[in-house]
């Protein structure tokens, strides 16, 4: 939603709840997807090598 428009800030805050419980709920996380502290972690990387 965008609230540019508004430069009161209560306000704003008031449209963009009114947005979120008017909007559809979201879909679940599909089973497999690893999230956040389960991602696989990069181990130990030698200098100058990219990441990922």
């Amino acid at each position: 939603m965008n609230t540019k428009h508004i430069t009161d800030r209560e306000e704003r805050k008031e449209a963009k709840r009114a947005a979120r419980k008017k909007a559809a709920p979201k879909a679940k996380r599909a089973s497999g997807v690893a999230r956040g502290s389960m991602k696989k972690k990069v181990k130990k990387m030698a200098k100058g090598q990219r990441k990922r």
